[in-house]
């Protein structure tokens, strides 16, 4: 399982990576390893200002659907359109094509709260 130390981490399974102001999200490896082929991406919040915790979109695999949440509030500014064409990007890679959304945050302080690579990796474990 791979948990890039240079990220941040939720209890839902979405990354984050900021830059300045900027967010930029998606899921992790864990996740789209438990998800298995993604199949569809639904993101319909480009522009919308979102609370952290609040859905941003959905995920779409062969047995399952499961919500996105925003680790962070703040407006949507730009959606990987690539995942339209290519949902399975997200399954090869889930930290740098399969991202999902840019996100001009609202709030940095929310970032604190997020889990590190070792709080994520333990949860993930159970160790």
């Amino acid at each position: 399982m791979n948990v890039p130390a240079d990220l941040k981490y939720t209890k839902d399974h979405e990354w984050i990576k900021l830059e300045g102001d900027i967010a930029t999200i998606g899921i992790t490896d864990f996740a789209q390893g438990e998800l298995g082929d993604i199949v569809y991406v639904e993101i319909e919040t480009l522009n919308d200002s979102l609370d952290s915790e609040a859905v941003f979109g959905s995920v779409e695999a062969v047995k399952t659907v499961s919500d996105l949440f925003m680790p962070v509030s703040g407006e949507v500014i730009e959606i990987n359109e690539t995942l339209e064409d290519a949902p399975e990007t997200v399954n090869d890679d889930p930290y740098g094509a399969g991202w999902m959304v840019k996100v001009q945050c609202s709030d940095l302080t929310q970032i604190e709260g997020l889990l590190d690579a070792n709080a994520y990796s333990t949860l993930v474990t159970g160790g």
